[in-house]
């Protein structure tokens, strides 16, 4: 698509592709949205002013894929679909298809879980079986399914960590009887032959949302168990030590958003190479003040430091996803300077 596509939030691309159906047909689709897509997309159309013909061509062209992956999966199920759409398109543009489609059809089961509060949710899942716990939180939010896995006793959180980070795909049937012995109104979900769910992606995303307590427990416990497995989702994870793998430009930059007292608390429980790199990265003046602070701040209970971490590597993980700052952590993802 061309740059000017790209500069389309997908709220507007969607009321481009309703704008250039024309009336007729925008209404016959209208009939089946609820009423908040139905207030969003006439609000999105409402605000779009000016969309250039390159651009209506880009977004047309990106729904139009999106349509033929939805059937070709429908039809044939993922392996057939990425087969026909990497022979059309190329196996990026096939990878990138697949993955979008799969990630909003998912998005259609447990969704009255997404809406849910945590707690609510969690008095309901609380006393099932850990590999059923699993699948459901494979469907909630990352920051609902790290705040359930945290209320869980210990060994249980051990055991959901370990399915859903194992967890690859579930059948149509049995998220249905899952899904109807949570909400008996909610009707049927899948037109898949199998839906993505869980994986090591998605749990290191949820352990990423818990405390420094649960995560170092859980990782401990499931060392013991599978080592490998729980060095795959480390990999996939961004914590306090991994501070080592920034450059020192995205140093300064934490550092700049970051409060003096959570600097001096997370330098409290850090090992020297992460305080090494974090002094060589303030100017003299902030260095100076911090380790005077640290030299009269005695009995820090563990659990402030942890949360002081924690806080410095959630300004970071945001950084990030604002292009403040790259994190390195290797593989396929080669920084270019």
């Amino acid at each position: 698509m061309s740059k000017e596509g790209l500069a389309l939030t997908p709220q507007q691309k969607a009321a481009a592709v309703v704008i250039s159906l024309g009336a007729d047909r925008a209404s016959k689709i209208y009939k089946h949205l609820n009423e908040d897509d139905l207030e969003l997309l006439t609000l999105e159309i409402a605000k779009l002013n000016h969309v250039t013909a390159t651009q209506t061509e880009g977004v047309l062209d990106d729904f139009y894929k999106l349509c033929l992956t939805q059937k070709v999966i429908t039809d044939g199920g993922v392996d057939y679909a990425r087969t026909v759409l990497e022979k059309a398109f190329g196996a990026q543009t096939a990878t990138t298809l697949l993955e979008r489609v799969t990630r909003n059809i998912k998005t259609r089961a447990f969704e009255f879980i997404r809406k849910t509060d945590s707690k609510n949710l969690f008095a309901i899942i609380q006393h099932e079986r850990p590999q059923t716990i699993a699948l459901i939180l494979s469907y909630a939010r990352a920051n609902q399914a790290s705040d359930i896995i945290t209320e869980l006793p210990k060994e249980k959180q051990v055991k959901v960590v370990e399915c859903i980070a194992r967890m690859d795909s579930a059948s149509p049937e049995t998220i249905k009887i899952v899904e109807k012995i949570l909400e008996r109104k909610f009707a049927s979900v899948l037109s898949l032959d199998f839906a993505q769910v869980g994986g090591v992606d998605y749990i290191a995303d949820v352990m990423n949302n818990l405390d420094r307590g649960n995560e170092k427990f859980i990782f401990d416990e499931l060392s013991k168990k599978d080592i490998k497995l729980a060095d795959e989702i480390r990999k996939k994870m961004f914590v306090f030590e991994d501070i080592t793998l920034l450059d020192n430009r995205a140093i300064q930059e934490f550092l700049r958003e970051a409060e003096t007292q959570d600097i001096v608390y997370a330098l409290k429980g850090s090992n020297q190479e992460v305080s090494n790199m974090i002094f060589s990265n303030m100017s003299s003046r902030m260095a100076e003040t911090v380790k005077s602070e640290l030299e009269f701040t005695y009995n820090v209970r563990l659990k402030d430091v942890e949360e002081a971490q924690q806080k410095i590597v959630a300004i970071i993980r945001r950084l990030e996803e604002e292009g403040r700052l790259v994190i390195n952590k290797g593989g396929k993802d080669e920084i270019i300077a």
